[in-house]
C-alpha cells in the first residue's frame, strides 16, 4: 500500500482502466488537459477489454454519430503505433455483412446508402465474391454481401496500451491498483474521489467503469442502468487454408460473426435470448475473470453459427469462452453529465460496441468536458434520457433478455422492445386496451401505436418494412384528425409546475420565446445552449405570474428538468416540481374538436372566447382540467391536462360525447403521420443538439427584442448577421406514393447528396411518404434553389423523385388551426 502514492488534486479524474477510460486520458491530454488522473482498481484492461473481438466495422449504423466515431477510431487505431511505438493491431482485412433473407437486404442497403453518404466505401456484392473473399464460407443462401475493404480487426489490449501510452506522454497519470469507493461532493457537485489510499479533489469525475459502472454510480446517487450478461465466442483448433487475411463476417441470421484467430476459427455470438450476469452486482475483484460456459443453453446458436462456415463444425474446439459484456436498455451508450450531480460525467454502456468506437467516444467526452458541448448529436445517447426505475433489478433481469440479441435482429423501424412492459401506464390504459390499442413502449409508458377492432385483440402481423398489416388503421385514424375528431393519450408528456416570483423571469432568460407575456396563454419555444444550438424544444404555459405549466416531450423528460434546475440559482425564488404522474393528459383534435368540448363544459369554447395558444382551466362532469388550445397535428385541437384522480371521469365523459360525433380514438402512428405533414419538429428525431434554431426553421419561434434577452442570444445574432444560410431544414415528400420513409434516406439535388432524411412518415392527405431533412450546401438555401433543382430520395437501392418545401406542405398559413 505504500507503494502507491495519490496526488492530492487533478483538474480530471478517470475512473476505469479500459479502452473508454483510456481513450478520453488521451483526448484530454491533446486538447491541452494534461492535469488528468486515471485510477483502475485492478490493471488496464482487467473489466471486459481484455477479452473483447476487436473487429473494426465502420459499417452499420444509421446514426451519423455513431458513424463518425467509427470513422475516427478506425483511423486513430491505424496512427497511434507511429505516435507511441505500441501497437493497436489493427488490420485493414475487411469485413463483410451479409444479408440472407429480403428483410436483411432491405435493411442493408438503407444502411449502406447511409453510409457512402457518411464516406464510408461500402460495396453490395454477390455471393460468388463473399465465396472468393472467405472460400470457407458457405453462400447458397446468402442474397447478398456488404463490404467494406479498409474495416477489419484490432486488438483491445493493444489499442488500450497505446492510448494509455499516449495519454502518458502528454502529461497524464494512470495508476493502477486502486479502487475508487466513491465521490466527494458538495451543493450538487462532485468535487473529487474517495480511494483506499487517500482522496483526490476534482473538478470533474469521469465514471469508465464498464461493467461497474451502475454499482459505482448507486454509491454516489448517479443512475446507470445497464446489465452485465453472458457473452460468448468459440475457437477452433487450427484450420487448414484459413488465411488471417480473409476478412471477417458478421451474419447476423445465424447469430455469429467470424474471424481468424491464430490459426483457427472464432465465432463469436450474439443469441436471441441472453442471460443476464451477476444482477445483485458484478464481483469488486473479479479482474480477467471467465464465466463458466452453458454449453446447452447455446448449442442450438452455436449450431446455427458454425453451419455458416461447416469445416468449423468437423474441427476441434480449442476454446469456448464466456465473460461478461454489459447492456443497456435501449441498446444505446450512456454517456455525458449525470442529471443528479454535476460535473459527474459517464460514458459506459457500449453494447458490445466499445473498441470500434472508443476512440471516437473519447474525443467526444473530452470535448464535452472542456467546453460544455460535445459537437455532436448525442441525444440518443445522453444519459439523462434514462430513468431511475430502470436500475432496478428486475427491471436490468427482464430487459437485458431481449437486450442483447438485439444487436443481431433485423431492425425493423416499427420494431418496439417487447420485454420489462408494464412499468408505467396511463389512468386509461385499460378502457384503451378494450378500443383495439397496440400498445408500444414509450420511455417505459405503454402508449397506443395504433387502434385494432375494439374488444379484439390487435394483430399488427410481421414486421416489415413496408406497408404492414395495420396500414388501414392508421390511416382511418390519420383520416378522422383531419376531418372529423380523434382522441389520444399523450400522458406520457414530461409535466412541470414551475412557481415562484423569479419563476418568469427565469424561464424567459432560458427560452428563446417570450414566455412571460400575458397570463393563461402557451408558448412554443426552443431552450438554447450558449452557442446558439437547440437543448429543448418545448411549450410554456403561463398560468399566473407565479405559476407556469412546462411540457417537454418523453426523452427530454430529464433534461428538461436538470436544464431548469441548473440554470435557476439557488438564491432565486423558483422551484420546479415534476408532476407528469399527477397529471393525465388527452388531446382532442381535429376540425369537430370544439363542438365536441363544447358539449361537456359549460366554458365557453367559442374562437372569440376561446382563441388560439388560450389556456384555461374548465369543468368537464365533475372534473377540473386544464385545457389548451394548441395542436401538433395541423388542425384545431385541444390540450386537456387532468388530474390522474378524475381522469377515468373526464375521459368517459369526453368519449361518450364524441359518439355521436363519430369520435375516433388515435395512437402514435398518426401522431407521427401529422405532425410530418405539417413540417413539425421533434427534438431527439429531426432536431438535434447540433442544429441552430434558425437551420432548423425556428426562427419564428425567437424573440430577439424582448428584454433581458435570453440564453444563446449573441449566437442567434451572429448567425443572422453571417449571411444567408447554407444549411437548413426543409420538408420532403416522394412523389411516388407507394414508398415509405423512416429515417436516414439519402437525398440528392441534381444528382448531389446533400442531406438525409431525419425522421419520416407516411403523409395519407398529401399521399406520399414524407420526411424532414437537413440539407447542406455551399450556396445559399431558399425557395428558388429549392424549386431550380431536381430532387430524388434513394430508398432501399433505389431512387425515387422528390417535392422539397421550406413551408408546410399541409395548410402553411395555419387556417385550419385557427378556425
Amino acid at each position: 500500500m505504500s507503494d502507491i502514492s495519490l496526488p492530492e488534486r487533478a483538474r480530471v479524474v478517470i475512473i476505469g482502466g479500459g479502452i473508454i477510460g483510456c481513450s478520453i486520458a488521451y483526448h484530454l491530454a491533446h486538447m491541452g488537459c494534461k492535469d488528468v488522473v486515471l485510477l483502475e482498481r485492478d490493471r488496464l484492461t482487467s473489466g471486459t477489454t481484455w477479452h473483447a473481438a476487436g473487429l473494426m466495422v465502420t459499417f452499420g449504423s444509421t446514426s451519423e454519430t455513431s458513424t463518425e466515431m467509427r470513422k475516427y477510431t478506425r483511423d486513430l487505431y491505424s496512427r497511434l503505433e507511429a505516435e507511441t511505438g505500441l501497437s493497436t493491431g489493427f488490420k485493414p482485412i475487411g469485413f463483410i455483412e451479409l444479408a440472407a433473407d429480403a428483410d436483411r437486404l432491405e435493411e442493408y442497403r438503407r444502411v449502406a446508402a447511409f453510409n457512402r453518404y457518411c464516406g464510408v466505401d461500402v460495396h453490395e456484392i454477390g455471393p460468388g465474391v463473399v465465396k472468393e473473399l472467405f472460400p470457407l464460407a458457405r453462400t447458397d443462401d446468402i442474397l447478398a454481401g456488404f463490404y467494406v475493404k479498409e474495416d477489419g480487426r484490432a486488438d483491445p489490449v493493444g489499442a488500450t496500451m497505446a492510448l494509455a501510452k499516449g495519454a502518458r506522454m502528454q502529461g497524464v497519470k494512470i495508476i493502477e491498483g486502486v479502487p475508487v469507493t466513491g465521490v466527494l461532493k458538495q451543493r450538487g457537485a462532485v468535487t473529487g474521489v474517495t480511494t483506499a489510499y487517500g482522496d483526490i479533489q476534482a473538478e470533474y469525475v469521469v465514471n469508465c467503469a464498464g461493467a461497474w459502472a451502475r454499482q459505482l454510480g448507486e454509491k454516489s446517487g448517479v443512475n446507470i442502468p445497464l446489465q452485465a450478461a453472458e457473452h460468448y465466442y468459440l475457437i477452433t483448433e487450427k484450420i487448414p487454408g484459413l488465411s488471417k487475411d480473409w476478412p471477417v463476417i458478421e451474419d447476423p441470421a445465424s447469430y455469429g460473426y467470424y474471424r481468424e484467430e491464430v490459426g483457427g476459427l472464432m465465432i463469436g455470438l450474439f443469441e436471441a435470448v441472453c442471460a443476464p450476469w451477476k444482477v445483485g452486482g458484478i464481483p469488486e475483484d473479479f479482474s480477467f475473470g471467465e464465466i463458466p460456459p452453458d454449453w446447452e443453453r447455446m448449442s442450438p446458436y452455436l449450431e446455427k453459427a458454425m453451419s455458416r462456415v461447416p469445416i468449423s463444425l468437423e474441427t476441434g474446439v480449442r476454446k469456448f469462452f464466456c465473460g461478461p459484456e454489459s447492456f443497456t436498455p435501449d441498446l444505446q451508450p450512456i454517456v455525458g453529465e449525470s442529471p443528479e450531480l454535476k460535473n459527474y460525467f459517464v460514458a459506459a454502456g457500449l453494447n458490445s460496441i466499445g473498441i470500434l468506437t472508443g476512440g471516437g467516444l473519447g474525443r467526444v467526452m473530452a470535448n464535452w468536458i472542456l467546453t460544455g458541448k460535445p459537437g455532436v448529436d448525442i441525444t440518443g445517447f445522453n444519459i439523462d434520457r434514462l430513468h431511475t426505475y430502470q436500475s432496478n433489478p428486475e427491471y436490468r433481469r427482464t430487459r437485458t433478455v431481449e437486450s442483447l440479441g438485439m444487436v443481431y435482429q433485423c431492425h425493423y423501424p416499427t420494431r418496439s422492445m417487447m420485454t420489462a412492459r408494464g412499468a408505467k401506464r396511463s389512468a386509461w390504459h385499460d378502457r384503451l386496451a378494450a378500443r383495439g390499442a397496440y400498445f408500444r413502449d414509450v420511455s417505459g409508458w405503454e402508449s397506443p401505436d395504433w387502434y385494432g377492432e375494439p374488444g379484439t385483440p390487435p394483430d399488427p402481423g410481421p414486421l416489415s418494412f413496408g406497408r404492414q398489416k395495420w396500414f388501414p388503421h392508421w390511416a382511418a385514424e390519420h383520416k378522422a384528425a383531419r376531418e372529423g375528431v380523434i382522441v389520444m393519450d399523450m400522458s406520457f408528456m414530461a409535466k412541470f409546475l414551475v412557481q415562484g416570483r423569479d419563476a418568469g423571469r427565469l424561464l424567459n432568460f432560458i427560452s428563446a420565446n417570450n414566455v412571460d407575456g400575458p397570463s393563461g396563454f402557451i408558448t412554443y419555444t426552443q431552450w438554447l445552449n450558449e452557442g446558439g444550438t437547440l437543448e429543448a424544444d418545448l411549450t410554456v404555459t403561463k398560468l399566473d405570474d407565479e405559476r407556469y405549466w412546462v411540457v417537454a416531450s418523453d426523452t427530454a423528460h430529464r433534461h428538461a428538468e436538470t436544464w431548469m434546475r441548473r440554470h435557476f440559482p439557488d438564491t432565486a425564488h423558483a422551484f420546479v416540481t415534476d408532476v407528469t404522474s399527477g397529471w393525465a393528459q388527452l388531446n382532442v383534435q381535429g376540425p369537430r374538436s370544439r363542438e365536441l368540448l363544447q358539449s361537456v363544459t359549460s366554458a365557453d369554447m367559442s374562437n372569440e372566447a376561446f382563441p388560439f395558444r388560450c389556456a384555461r382551466e374548465i369543468d368537464i362532469g365533475f372534473a377540473r382540467a386544464l385545457c389548451v388550445r394548441i395542436t401538433y397535428l395541423g388542425e384545431l385541437g385541444y390540450e386537456l391536462y387532468i388530474p390522474t384522480e378524475q381522469a377515468v371521469h373526464a375521459y368517459e365523459r369526453v368519449v361518450e360525447a364524441g359518439e355521436k360525433l363519430g369520435l375516433r380514438h388515435a395512437g402514435l402512428k398518426a401522431l407521427a403521420s401529422l405532425r410530418m405533414e405539417k413540417g413539425y419538429r421533434d427534438y431527439g428525431h429531426d432536431i438535434d443538439n447540433t442544429d441552430s434554431v434558425l437551420e432548423a426553421g425556428l426562427g419564428f419561434a425567437v424573440d430577439l427584442k424582448k428584454p433581458g434577452g435570453f440564453i444563446g442570444k449573441e449566437a442567434v445574432l451572429a448567425k443572422k448577421a453571417a449571411g444567408p444560410l447554407k444549411k437548413r431544414m426543409v420538408q420532403l415528400r416522394v412523389q411516388d406514393p407507394q414508398p415509405m420513409l423512416f429515417h436516414a434516406e439519402v437525398v440528392r439535388r441534381d444528382g448531389k447528396m446533400v442531406g438525409y432524411v431525419r425522421a419520416g412518415s407516411y403523409g395519407h392527405t398529401l399521399g406520399g411518404a414524407v420526411g424532414l431533412v437537413m440539407v447542406e450546401s455551399n450556396e445559399p438555401i431558399d425557395a428558388a434553389w429549392l424549386e431550380s433543382g431536381q430532387w430524388d430520395v434513394e430508398i432501399a437501392g433505389k431512387r425515387y423523385p422528390a417535392t422539397v418545401s421550406l413551408r408546410p406542405m399541409y395548410d402553411p398559413d395555419m387556417k385550419r388551426i385557427k378556425v
